[in-house]
């Protein structure tokens, strides 16, 4: 190896050192397999529908008939022939098809009943948890962890973002004609060396991808965070959202519920261009109706909405459409799509299934880089050697006393100054970071003709972790100054994330106010 190539190769490992290579490192190790496998099972699910199709042709397919019955005729038609089924939840799937079954839901005893649209007859009946696509379900939001699993899951989604993100930092070569060497694989090397090379390519080429499904995962786990402090950004309070989702039925001695089909004509006088794709029964005497609402073709899923109402008398709770702001509506209506790539139809879904994969591959990859790295260290490196000595000192501004060399550190700013430095230099990455999440959100939704629309809720709900990392790092930085400062313990690092933070929430959150007022409209 000459002169020229020990250069090069030093600069790349000195690069793969930093702080980003850390993470990427070590939240690999710690998160890569179950993030694997969370990926593996999302896969399955892309195509989830048509899968539990195939596998039980006999409960969801009905021979066509003239016309199907009105769900509020043919709800009646199923109490009186089966009084003892409960109706918790009615869905009736792709009203579209003619060949579709409704089925009805138990959510006590989780039987599945489905009933042939055209005469209200049953035709099949199952325990929905024990289905195939209910356990692999299972297994991708919760591990079969009972509570902790959901939330080991979330984690997982925001390692995947970690990764992706501190990957393609890594990825950035020192020289930019480096460039076509870490695109493309290089077959007449080495094993090692391919293996290297199919890790740095697979990643940056799905990382669009990766990213947009990490972060739509993360916001469907933790709902119950994200929903509010989207409702709060958009100026309304979480509390009157709260207060909205636990509407109550007003009961009194002598109410009568409603007949369903009362019930029905609020849908057609509040959403006259939406179909009801399934309704939640009342629970108990207080309990509501919440109607599902299907309208639209954005996107080709169609466009979700909800009604709740007053079981009695027959006034609307709840209306989507009303009550909530158009990022709560993108989330009502885009967030799964999105998640499953089911939003652009096939086209978004092959590469929904081939990001889900990426996960696992990358960490097969990244496991066969690392684990030799690890061996070596094992075996005994326990102190630097003098060459990493010798670089350390290359690096740093040295002082010749007494005959040796004393590395000389530069006097860093005050914490004032160095937060406005840091600060000016965030608006920079956050514009450069808002760029690359708009391009990915399009570049998902291209193969389709979708492009406006993912690109938008990919910036919007960007916001949301980067409102949460604002957080998190003003905290921080109170803990620096109220009680590391005085001390003279004061850590510039801290004040550096906080900064960066800083220009970052402010950045996004002007654009995101932006979307509110034009964007979002077309959701």
């Amino acid at each position: 190896m000459n002169s020229e190539q020990q250069a090069k190769s030093l600069n790349w490992a000195k690069h793969q050192k930093r702080w980003f290579g850390k993470w990427h490192l070590y939240v690999g190790i710690i998160a890569g397999a179950i993030v694997a496998f969370v990926g593996l099972t999302g896969s399955i699910l892309v195509f989830q529908d048509d899968i539990d199709r195939a596998l039980n042709p006999n409960l969801f397919e009905v021979i066509a008939q003239k016309q199907k019955l009105p769900v509020e005729d043919i709800v009646p038609l199923i109490k009186k022939n089966y009084p003892k089924i409960k109706i918790d939840y009615l869905l009736l799937n792709d009203v579209k098809n003619p060949n579709e079954a409704y089925s009805i839901t138990n959510l006590k005893t989780n039987e599945q009943t489905f009933i042939n649209p055209y005469n209200g007859k049953i035709t099949g009946k199952r325990i929905y948890t024990s289905s195939f696509i209910r356990v692999v379900t299972e297994l991708h939001r919760t591990l079969l962890i009972p509570v902790a699993g959901r939330y080991i899951c979330g984690l997982a989604s925001l390692c995947l973002l970690i990764l992706t993100i501190s990957g393609l930092r890594l990825w950035i070569p020192k020289k930019w004609k480096q460039l076509k060497t870490v695109l493309t694989v290089r077959f007449s090397g080495s094993f090692k060396r391919q293996n290297y090379d199919w890790h740095n390519s697979l990643g940056f080429y799905s990382s669009p991808f990766v990213a947009i499904l990490s972060l739509t995962g993360f916001s469907i786990t933790f709902s119950t965070l994200v929903i509010p402090l989207l409702f709060l950004l958009s100026g309304k309070s979480p509390q009157g959202v709260a207060k909205l989702l636990g509407a109550k039925s007003a009961w009194h001695a002598q109410a009568n519920p409603l007949p369903l089909k009362d019930i029905v004509a609020a849908v057609k006088e509040k959403m006259p261009d939406g179909y009801i794709g399934g309704i939640a029964f009342p629970a108990d005497k207080m309990g509501t109706y919440r109607l599902d609402v299907v309208s639209g073709n954005l996107p080709k899923v169609g466009k979700r909405e909800m009604l709740v109402v007053d079981q009695y008398t027959g006034k609307t709770l709840l209306n989507s459409r009303k009550d909530f702001p158009n990022v709560g509506n993108a989330y009502l209506s885009w967030l799964t799509p999105i998640h499953y790539g089911s939003f652009g139809g096939r086209p978004t879904q092959v590469i929904a299934i081939i990001a889900g994969l990426m996960p696992f591959a990358l960490f097969i990859t990244g496991f066969i880089i690392w684990w030799p790295r690890y061996k070596k260290q094992k075996k005994g490196k326990k102190h630097k050697t003098k060459e990493s000595k010798l670089d350390e000192q290359a690096q740093s501004p040295t002082l010749v006393k007494d005959g040796k060399a004393e590395v000389i550190k530069a006097p860093l700013p005050k914490l004032g100054r160095y937060f406005l430095i840091n600060f000016k230099s965030g608006f920079k990455y956050a514009a450069i970071i808002l760029a690359i999440s708009s391009i990915m959100g399009a570049l998902y939704g291209l193969p389709s003709g979708i492009v406006i629309q993912p690109a938008i809720f990919v910036v919007a709900f960007s916001c949301v972790m980067v409102c949460l990392n604002f957080i998190c790092a003003l905290l921080s930085e109170i803990f620096n100054i109220l009680f590391l400062v005085p001390f003279r313990k004061g850590s510039h690092k801290v004040t550096r994330y906080f900064a960066l933070s800083a220009a970052f929430f402010i950045c996004y959150l002007t654009v995101y106010i932006v979307l509110l007022n034009t964007g979002l409209e077309v959701f």
